[in-house]
């Protein structure tokens, strides 16, 4: 074998330059940069050294043969003509990864399939031995690439990929790679401020990959030193006295770095699940010494190294994936941002996001940002200096100004993030509607009801009051507005609604509504199973502001459940559609007889229950899990008071077929009146803002649109919210 070998090294998309930067420094040559991959010219001990030391790489390749292939015989007969011997034992075991398409290649695992029966044919022995195949542990990983016609044939140096450095065995939802923390901590400046003594921090740790990545670059320690299993470890063209010589130098290294006073390095994790976890981590990788992991919540952050010293404070906070993520991820990177401005002056700061836009609202200006990858999620590294000249917060305070107080810290270290002009603007409206609708709430002893709903057309929301907690629906915008501006207009209206009403951001709630297809109507938006008791007409009932798309109240139905209390005295309800049943508990509160609620979905029924239990109301209300058309079909009974407020679309796995509201209100209408007792009354709404009444129903039934009287002050700005009729027999 030559002396000098072609090498590639794969590392993730975005990593190219700054691996080619390293592998040079590792003694690389002719280093080319391609797609997620590098490649260049080494001996043998350089590709030792570049397995051991590399810290961004995947993988490292040694390529045995490039070769033309027009066709599936093409790439047999190329590989075939490899003297394997010189690689792998007859009896020996492999793996063969294969990437690229074309040349008669219709699918990778085809191409794999061709490249291992050509190297086994050309092992198997008189006596018969073959190799076989292991995926998980081979003696030898054999990777061709095809690239436009051409066969790009290699022995996978590294066995497993080089992000799996062994301390990791423990990790938290959503982890960075390895090499992807590296690369990340030396855009930061890290090897830098290391160098210089500089401490390091990690404000929402996880389980402390940043934090043992930045220990082993500060201890001068290889990251894969402590691996034991290589693809080169039973590979027949192994040099071990070699390996050796390489392997001892990295120790002595390690040995050196860390008999140095240890740097002050430091994690802290708000989840105490991930605490033992982190530390677990930490001791696998021989760091005990160096890094410390604490639990701690971004809002007490204050790193505290010794003797003033600065450094770097890193974190990749969560990005957000659920629906309504927006919200408390914006008040997450607002409150990193307070930290920083307040505990960290001096320090530099790096944000590895997925949600740059996040990063904007932290109140300091990133002075440099780095496009990256994490797998398939575009993402960005945000730079700051944590100084003054660099914050974008409110002017200094008056009391800041007082002569002779040298105690007194710029207002910057104590005010929230300036509000930009149109939050302002969004802000001053909550504040106009609050101190109208305030007094209106609290004269009618009303503790739930709509702030705001899209009153300004740009900020598409819906702000729901419960309590001391904030409900926020986002309508979707429509396809012509800017997906980007709709976010960026979201984000200011979070940022304002905390301090517009004075609530805590930790109970501000968001959601997107907008046409439910399917069954995502009944879906759960979240698992955090918090209920919160609320008040209305002397009745407690129980909404839940995040695990669904509604809370379990409408809040525009006041009036109506009102109306049927004040009506339902010694009266036999019937509730169709009814929900989680708030109308039926105002029923039996106003001194209903009996009570039936009829629902398809045993959640809102178990919710009802709850609702009736709630306020002393378990006899002589019963629940029915039913299609209500069905149930219909089938009712003998008669009821006095019957209220109808259907969903505008149904299509529940339970169903048969579909509910449409305005193809199917005759007939349902129809049944139920069929089920009101003489003098009765039937009380129908829907919230579909185009539904027109069949005039045929007008003519069967005495009629009476009461729309305008179902309406309370929240709801007077959006008289579309619903439309209501009062219905009795002729």
């Amino acid at each position: 074998m030559s002396d000098s070998f072609e090498l590639y090294l794969t590392c993730p998309k975005g990593l190219e330059g700054l691996l080619a930067e390293e592998a040079r420094g590792l003694g690389l040559a002719d280093v080319r940069e391609h797609t997620s991959a590098i490649r260049g010219a080494a001996d043998m001990e350089t590709a030792y050294r570049l397995c051991l030391w590399s810290r961004l790489a995947n993988r490292v390749l040694l390529v045995v043969k490039r070769f033309a292939m027009k066709n599936a015989d093409d790439l047999y007969d190329g590989v075939h003509g490899v003297d394997w011997q010189d690689h792998l034992a007859a009896d020996g075991t492999l793996a063969v990864e294969f990437s690229g398409h074309g040349s008669g290649i219709d699918n990778t695992h085809f191409g794999a399939l061709k490249v291992k029966d050509a190297i086994v044919d050309k092992l198997r022995n008189r006596e018969g031995q073959r190799p076989s195949v292991d995926k998980i542990d081979p003696d030898l990983r054999v990777h061709l690439r095809l690239d436009r016609g051409e066969a790009i044939l290699s022995i996978d140096l590294s066995g497993h990929s080089l992000h799996q450095r062994g301390y990791r065995l423990q990790q938290g939802a959503a982890p960075l790679k390895e090499n992807l923390a590296a690369a990340v901590l030396i855009r930061a400046g890290w090897p830098r401020i290391a160098a210089e003594g500089g401490a390091l921090a990690d404000p929402m740790c996880g389980v402390g990959t940043f934090l043992v990545e930045a220990a082993m670059i500060a201890a001068d320690i290889a990251p894969n030193l402590k691996r034991e299993r290589w693809g080169f470890s039973a590979w027949q063209g192994h040099v071990p006295a070699l390996w050796r010589k390489v392997h001892d130098e990295a120790q002595a290294r390690a040995q050196a770095g860390l008999a140095k006073p240890p740097l002050w390095i430091r994690g802290y994790e708000a989840d105490p699940r991930l605490i033992q976890p982190g530390r677990n981590n930490v001791e696998r990788a021989g760091l005990g010494d160096w890094v410390k992991i604490y639990q701690g919540e971004v809002a007490s952050f204050e790193p505290r190294p010794d003797q003033n010293q600065k450094g770097l404070v890193i974190s990749n906070p969560p990005y957000g994936e659920r629906l309504g993520d927006e919200a408390s991820l914006l008040y997450l990177y607002q409150n990193l941002g307070e930290r920083l401005r307040q505990a960290c002056m001096g320090w530099e700061a790096a944000v590895f996001t997925g949600a740059p836009e996040l990063g904007k609202r932290m109140g300091i200006r990133s002075h440099k940002q780095y496009a990256f990858w994490n797998g398939a999620l575009p993402c960005k590294l945000l730079l700051f200096k944590v100084q003054p000249d660099q914050f974008v917060t409110g002017e200094r305070r008056p009391a800041d100004d007082q002569a002779g107080d040298s105690r007194a810290a710029p207002a910057v270290a104590h005010e929230p993030a300036r509000l930009s002009e149109g939050a302002q603007m969004f802000a001053n409206r909550l504040q106009k509607n609050l101190k109208q609708l305030g007094k209106w709430a609290r004269r009618e002893q009303i503790d739930c009801y709509r702030l705001y709903d899209a009153d300004m057309p740009e900020y598409a929301l819906a702000v729901d009051l419960y309590q001391d907690w904030v409900h926020v629906q986002e309508y979707a915008a429509p396809r012509s507005v800017d997906p980007d501006k709709a976010q960026a207009r979201l984000l200011d209206a979070l940022a304002a609604i905390p301090q517009a009403l004075g609530v805590d951001p930790q109970r501000v709630v968001l959601k997107r509504r907008e046409r439910q297809g399917g069954t995502r109507q009944y879906e759960r938006q979240a698992t955090e199973g918090r209920f919160q008791e609320v008040s209305e007409g002397g009745v407690k009932l129980l909404v839940n502001l995040t695990d669904y798309l509604d809370t379990g109240l409408f809040l525009d139905h006041r009036p109506i459940r009102l109306r049927i209390q004040r009506e339902a005295a010694g009266k036999r309800f019937l509730n169709l559609f009814c929900y989680t049943a708030t109308a039926t508990v105002h029923a039996a509160k106003g001194g209903a007889r009996s009570t039936t609620s009829v629902d398809l979905s045993k959640t809102y029924l178990d919710w009802a229950r709850r609702n009736l239990s709630l306020n002393g109301f378990s006899e002589r209300n019963r629940l029915e899990q039913s299609d209500v058309m069905a149930w219909l079909e089938n009712a003998q009974d008669s009821y006095d008071l019957i209220f109808i407020d259907p969903p505008t679309f149904s299509n529940s796995k339970r169903m048969e077929g579909v509910f449409d509201v305005q193809r199917d209100h005759v007939r349902l209408l129809d049944l139920a009146m069929a089920r009101l007792a003489p003098g009765g009354v039937l009380y129908f709404s829907n919230n579909f803002r185009k539904f027109q009444l069949d005039e045929h129903l007008v003519e069967r039934y005495a009629v009476e649109e009461i729309s305008a009287q179902t309406l309370d002050p929240d709801f007077a700005r959006n008289n579309r919210i619903h439309r209501a009729w009062r219905l009795q027999l002729r």
